[in-house]
């Protein structure tokens, strides 16, 4: 059994592991591995979840029974999080959400002092001490037990530093369309993007516990394209449940994902001498087009396993400062050392003034390869090798595409879901041999 995914611990809430008791443990348990002999300081964030308060509270008590303190900052992004977790010196820090999934799941992500998300090896002791059983009775003497306290101006901090990593740039006369999908950024993000100067039309920042992504935020964006089609706004923004991915709409209603703000930010921080190494990092589905653009402008690109945790080991291997993945999570290092999808969006916006160009005109730069993904819920994820007519199909498709394409079949590591993407050049084809796969999946373990 295990607790952690690739994004954390994630699951519907009140069933296991998203209970109140495992939370209880997991707060305890996380005390005992950071303590280092000293009496460590935590600093919890949430969405907007109606969950999120029973986590939360439980958290905080597994914390200071172990004599730990913890900073609560209430409704805040996750990358949001990982600056106060640096600003504030914490110890570590969690965030409680599920990110894009709907109000009924929820999830805690765990981070190091650093803001980063913990290695493997910290969240297999973590997991050891909860599922053996190690840590139920563990607790400090009633004299040591720690204190948790309120951050009343976590929003204000953190939307103070976003604006100064554009230089507190002006955005007038930008008229901007911001979704915040119900969620973490409902406070902040209107409250950046306003304050810079642009005429800010704000949609989906109501959260009632039970409203989060739901019909809006970044996986949606046809809901904001509509409203700049609407408005006859300079571009959209639209972000999910905790706000570390961003995906943009054009003044034209083009939807402008991960790959075309990479390229945009990529170019534009080679051209002023700050991309570091000339290199960007993108994942195994970002388009095989955005390689080649990097590559005529002299950069490179590297790729890593899809997961914003494994875009940031890599940059961090290799001491790069821009990464990403089409799905929009974009990670500025020289800024957070997360996906942020407020600073992605600011940055976007600061290229777009100072070059004085329509986003549609910066976008133009990336002419993306026909790219097909889709999605089938699984009920088990069994390997691919050993389904045999989903392998006879993988190989249909690899005689059909030749060299001129590619393929990724894999699961979702925080949904029971399997995935399909396929990329080459004639739509139709790959749209065919993508449902077909998609298929042979749904047969064996739907």
């Amino acid at each position: 059994m295990k607790l952690f995914g690739t994004d954390g611990i994630r699951g519907e809430a009140n069933k296991f592991p998203i209970t109140g008791e495992v939370a209880l443990k997991l707060g305890k348990a996380f005390a005992k591995v950071m303590s280092r002999n000293k009496k460590p300081v935590f600093l919890i964030g949430k969405d907007t979840r109606l969950s999120g308060y029973m986590l939360e509270y439980a958290l905080t008590a597994g914390l200071t029974s172990m004599g730990a303190d913890v900073l609560l900052a209430g409704p805040l992004p996750t990358p949001g999080v990982a600056y106060l977790i640096r600003e504030f010196r914490a110890d570590a820090g969690i965030m409680i959400t599920a990110s894009h999934n709907p109000y009924i799941d929820n999830g805690i992500k765990l981070f190091d002092s650093e803001g980063r998300k913990l290695p493997d090896k910290t969240e297999e002791k973590i997991q050891d001490l909860i599922l053996n059983h190690r840590i139920d009775t563990a607790h400090v003497t009633s004299k040591n037990i720690g204190k948790a306290k309120r951050i009343d101006d976590a929003a204000l901090r953190y939307a103070q530093y976003i604006k100064g990593t554009i230089d507190n740039t002006s955005l007038k006369p930008l008229k901007l369309v911001l979704d915040c999908a119900n969620g973490a950024a409902y406070k902040v993000a209107p409250m950046v993007f306003s304050e810079l100067g642009a005429d800010v039309t704000t949609i989906f920042s109501t959260p009632d516990g039970n409203n989060i992504n739901k019909g809006c935020g970044a996986l949606h964006p046809e809901v904001v394209k509509e409203a700049v089609l609407k408005r006859g706004a300079d571009a959209g923004i639209t972000l999910d449940g905790d706000a570390d991915r961003v995906i943009m709409v054009d003044e034209t209603g083009k939807i402008i994902d991960g790959d075309y703000m990479l390229a945009i930010a990529g170019l534009y921080m080679m051209e002023k001498k700050k991309l570091k190494k000339d290199t960007v990092v993108a994942t195994e589905y970002s388009n095989l087009a955005f390689d080649e653009l990097i590559g005529k402008k002299g950069g490179n690109v590297v790729r890593s396993k899809n997961g914003d945790r494994y875009v940031i080991e890599e940059m961090i291997k290799g001491g790069y400062n821009l990464g990403g993945e089409f799905s929009g999570h974009l990670i500025f290092s020289d800024y957070n050392t997360t996906g942020d999808g407020i600073i992605a969006g600011a940055q976007i916006l600061r290229i777009m003034k100072e070059k004085n160009k329509k986003l549609s005109e910066l976008a133009a730069v990336l002419h993306k390869y026909p790219q097909v993904l889709m999605s089938t819920p699984v009920k088990e994820k069994k390997p691919f090798e050993e389904m045999p007519s989903v392998m006879n199909e993988i190989k249909k498709a690899e005689k059909a595409l030749g060299d001129k394409g590619r393929h990724l079949i894999r699961y979702s590591g925080t949904e029971m879901k399997a995935r399909v993407m396929i990329e080459g050049q004639n739509e139709e084809l790959i749209t065919m041999l993508c449902r077909d796969i998609i298929s042979k999946i749904k047969n064996e373990v739907a």
